[in-house]
């Protein structure tokens, strides 16, 4: 489209060590610019910690950058999470729920750490060793533990085994209902979008009473191009978006070392980012 801030697409959902990457955001940005792309958000877990150093890095390489983060939410045992793009970092509503959010995560990852160490030689220091200043500590770092410690031989494998929750490790944190979230983050002037809902497969999308709910509460769009949803579940899902005027996103959800995935693969349209930038209240694309 004309009025479309980009002449490429852009990947819209990618991890750094603010959360659980293992590229910095500097990294981050420098790992997209050797991809080839024009443009990113950087999207880590409950915090918007990373943005200052991605901005800096995205106008030295002249990438496009919008900032977000990945809302932690839940559906009863279930874990949901909702992308806010270019939210308020200030906002005081998101500022106490995310930092709620992030003293759950540790308390959570703390209890963990104690049952798996009654099975397993791991500690506490070994997760800190995995992680960076300021980061918010979660499972995926005492996945990494797992590994060094020679556990597990990948993350993805560590999840699959000793971090499944059939193991008897694992227990739930705080978050709120994505209802809420998404009211968070329209509040903080963002741009809500449901992350990766397709992951379990066509039977387990969201019901499409609950998706009404989440529409009327402000819902932008749906994350269906992505690595995890399954095909059945992406069909299902373009139904529902097309029913309820939601806009279709796609993103790798890149972690660096962290995941298979790879940035680029999957990518948001122009005209859909152009959307979330005149949707967007709370904070700025940074702009080559």
């Amino acid at each position: 489209m004309a009025d479309a801030p980009f002449a490429a697409a852009a990947d819209l959902h990618a991890h750094s060590t603010v959360s659980d990457g293992t590229d910095t955001p500097a990294e981050l940005i420098a790992s997209a610019s050797l991809a080839g792309l024009e443009a990113l958000a950087i999207t880590d877990h409950d915090s918007t910690a990373g943005w200052a150093e991605a901005a800096h890095a995205a106008r030295e390489l002249g990438i496009a950058l919008l900032p977000g983060l990945e809302l932690s939410t839940r559906v009863q045992f279930a874990s949901v999470h909702v992308l806010g793009y270019l939210v308020d970092p200030t906002d005081e509503g998101l500022v106490a729920e995310t930092a709620r959010i992030r003293d759950s995560r540790l308390t959570r990852a703390e209890q963990i750490v104690r049952r798996i160490a009654a099975d397993y030689d791991l500690t506490w220091d070994d997760v800190l060793a995995q992680t960076s200043d300021g980061a918010t500590i979660g499972r995926p770092h005492i996945a990494d533990a797992l590994v060094a410690r020679g556990h597990a031989e990948t993350r993805s494998d560590a999840f699959a085994g000793i971090l499944h929750w059939r193991s008897g490790y694992a227990q739930p944190h705080y978050a709120p209902d994505p209802l809420t979230g998404i009211r968070l983050i329209r509040a903080a002037g963002g741009v809500p979008v449901l992350a990766h809902p397709g992951t379990r497969g066509a039977e387990d999308v969201i019901p499409e009473t609950r998706l009404r709910r989440f529409v009327e509460g402000g819902l932008f769009g749906l994350e269906i191009d992505h690595p995890e949803n399954t095909d059945a579940a992406k069909s299902r899902l373009r139904e529902l978006a097309r029913r309820y005027g939601l806009a279709v996103t796609g993103s790798s959800d890149y972690h660096g070392l962290g995941k298979p995935n790879r940035l680029g693969e999957y990518t948001t349209a122009p005209e859909v980012v152009a959307r979330i930038i005149a949707e967007g209240r709370g904070s700025a694309p940074i702009l080559p």
